[in-house]
């Protein structure tokens, strides 16, 4: 898949400020500070177009980015953001369930999980979820460039061993560094965009 086109579409509080096209979407769900800002500018060759920030929780908002006229990215709210009050929590929880729940369009929902750490129960209960509403359960474990290559195999175990994930194919090492398994990504997007109702 090339990208040719992208561009923020919408930013969501709401269900009702919704993009209304029933464009396929694929969503990313994660923890706070676990780069899927970072990973939705490098997907598609952007610096700035998803805002990043190295303080959590900067993502407040359902965020649909529009690709190719053909299909959106979604990048959900973080969770588990420490620093913050019961109610913010309880409003971003909201926003994720809200568009989980009700949106039809939805194709695939990633989780990402930083390579460097377990995943935590939060995730674990993100990804039972995913499974449990169909999905494949695919599993982008970012920053990937911040590790040795020698203990690689160590943290994706750990990753398939908190997630009970029985094929380690689903789970694809990630740096927007160096862009390691952006064309692996890009393709898997693509079969999921054009082949999964088939």
């Amino acid at each position: 898949m090339k990208i040719k086109k992208s561009e923020l579409e919408q930013v969501a509080g709401f269900k009702s400020q919704y993009p209304k096209d029933n464009l396929p979407e694929i969503a990313f769900a994660g923890r706070s500070n676990v780069g899927k800002s970072s990973f939705i500018n490098a997907m598609l060759n952007r610096k700035n177009l998803a805002r990043t920030s190295s303080k959590p929780g900067k993502t407040r908002t359902v965020n649909f980015y529009r690709i190719n006229d053909e299909f959106r990215l979604v990048d959900l709210p973080g969770y588990g953001y420490a620093k913050v009050s019961k109610k913010e929590k309880d409003k971003w929880k909201d926003i994720i369930n809200t568009y989980l729940n009700t949106r039809e369009n939805i194709k695939e929902v990633f989780l990402l999980v930083d390579i460097r750490h377990e995943p935590t129960n939060q995730d674990l209960m993100m990804y039972e979820w995913i499974l449990d509403q169909g999905f494949t359960g695919f599993v982008i474990a970012t920053k990937y460039d911040k590790i040795a290559k020698s203990k690689i195999d160590k943290y994706l175990n750990q990753v398939q061993k908190k997630l009970n994930i029985e094929d380690r194919g689903l789970i694809f090492a990630f740096s927007a560094q160096n862009k390691h398994n952006k064309d692996v990504l890009l393709e898997q997007i693509d079969v999921i965009i054009n082949y999964i109702d088939e």
